[in-house]
């Protein structure tokens, strides 16, 4: 059983994924600093607050901290960027996978079968 493990474990997709994963986690803490460092500075220009996670409204004491979801809408948007290019960038090196070849037409199949229809009717 530890053998079928280990050998689990060092198949290529496992690793692949691990791999992904930690790089994952540590680009997310880039793009929440970018956000928070660069891009929230520049938003805070506009906005007048310097830390857009401070802004808030309340509606009976309760406290909806708004900022917070910005931030996290900013990290998304830039995340999902990312990925976009590399996806893009990934599919133009790669080969493209060869087009099926048609089949036939929808005319040509209703062709078909009125030819063996009147095969049939002479028959």
């Amino acid at each position: 059983m530890l053998k079928e493990f280990q050998k689990f474990i060092m198949r290529g997709n496992v690793l692949d994924l691990a791999v992904g994963v930690i790089i994952g986690s540590a680009f997310t803490g880039l793009v929440t600093s970018l956000t928070k460092n660069l891009i929230n500075p520049i938003l805070s220009m506009f906005a007048g607050k310097a830390d857009l996670s401070g802004l808030y409204f309340t509606i009976l004491g309760a406290k909806f901290t708004y900022g917070n979801f910005i931030n996290d809408v900013l990290n998304f948007l830039i995340i999902a960027f990312v990925v976009f290019l590399l996806v893009k960038g990934i599919n133009r090196i790669l080969p493209s996978k060869p087009a099926k070849p048609a089949g036939p037409t929808q005319e040509e199949l209703l062709t078909e079968i009125r030819d063996l229809l009147k095969q049939d009717q002479q028959v």
